[in-house]
């Protein structure tokens, strides 16, 4: 009797693979943290415990949250090598702080090689390596339903790839759009046809947004607590230092984590891991500071070794 009622438990459970495109969940985090009124980063276990919520409601048997457990997760994502990564201030150490957040949370990190080429940088084929990966793993492991954290439509032929395999496929994505402190507007969109050939379609920026009630507790189990809070992996810091004067202004704007400073014809970006001799808390607007100049990964000159002039 036991071992049947065993087997009837094994049966029922939904296996469930998680799959995330690093690059861009790292672009939705970050535009949580400093650009949506939440000011906070996406939880890797609140959006696991939303995905076996979620995963439940489309079974709908009774106790279903419980049968519902992710078997495997994966992390997708280019990386500089150590030597490029080293020249960018803090860089390694918040690293090493995100992979021990995927690490706690069962996350199997996989990070292909990224070039710096001219300041430029030049990402794999991770989408490539991805898709390959997804489709291995629910052959062999049979996944019941495999979460995608993507957006892009070169992802259409894995999901229709499993779709022959009988496995459900969930999509999480985002849209969203706004105006950066250079005024240049960004929009990030999900494709249409990969929204058209998964089986659970989930728009998150919708979810998120809503007002009702009922919903809160899971919305708010999304982010990281504030208070808990770590701006974890900034990808703000500068890699070719290209001008060693020492220039002084003051400080036009500040927001959570980097401002800017007034510098004509343009204003220059700085993050907090780029100030010295004082905490970024106690600068304020209109504060004399001196920097260098540096120029980022995109060719935008920011500004380094900044410091209140008392």
């Amino acid at each position: 009797m036991v071992k049947s009622l065993e087997r009837e438990s094994i049966q029922k459970l939904t296996r469930i693979g998680v799959f995330y495109d690093g690059n861009y969940f790292y672009h939705v985090s970050n535009y949580y943290n400093y650009v949506h009124e939440r000011q906070s980063r996406i939880s890797i276990a609140g959006l696991h415990n939303f995905i076996r919520q979620k995963a439940a409601e489309f079974d709908g048997s009774e106790n279903a949250f419980n049968h519902c457990q992710i078997v495997d997760a994966h992390y997708f994502r280019g990386r500089l090598n150590a030597m490029e990564a080293s020249q960018k201030g803090n860089q390694l150490y918040y690293e090493r702080v995100f992979d021990d957040i995927l690490m706690s949370e069962g996350v199997t990190t996989h990070y292909f090689p990224v070039k710096s080429i001219n300041g430029q940088r030049q990402d794999s084929n991770v989408d490539v390596w991805m898709a390959l990966e997804a489709f291995e793993m629910s052959l062999y492991k049979k996944f019941d339903i495999l979460v995608l954290i993507a957006s892009d439509g070169n992802y259409v032929p894995l999901v229709r790839k499993l779709n022959t395999l009988g496995t459900r496929v969930m999509l999480l994505s985002w849209e969203f759009e706004f105006k950066d402190d250079y005024g240049n507007q960004r929009v990030t969109k999900t494709s249409q046809d990969l929204q058209d050939v998964v089986t659970y379609p989930i728009s998150m920026d919708q979810f998120i947004n809503r007002k009702e009630s009922r919903d809160k507790y899971l919305i708010d189990s999304l982010f990281v607590p504030k208070e808990t809070h770590t701006s974890v992996h900034k990808d703000a810091v500068p890699v070719d230092f290209g001008n060693e004067d020492v220039h002084e202004s003051t400080i036009l704007s500040l927001k959570s984590g980097y401002g800017f400073i007034k510098f004509p014809p343009t204003n220059l970006f700085f993050h907090f891991q780029s100030v010295n001799g004082s905490d970024f808390s106690d600068l304020q607007t209109g504060d004399t500071v001196r920097f260098k100049i540096a120029r980022n990964e995109k060719g935008d000159d920011v500004a380094i070794d900044v410091e209140l002039v008392e």
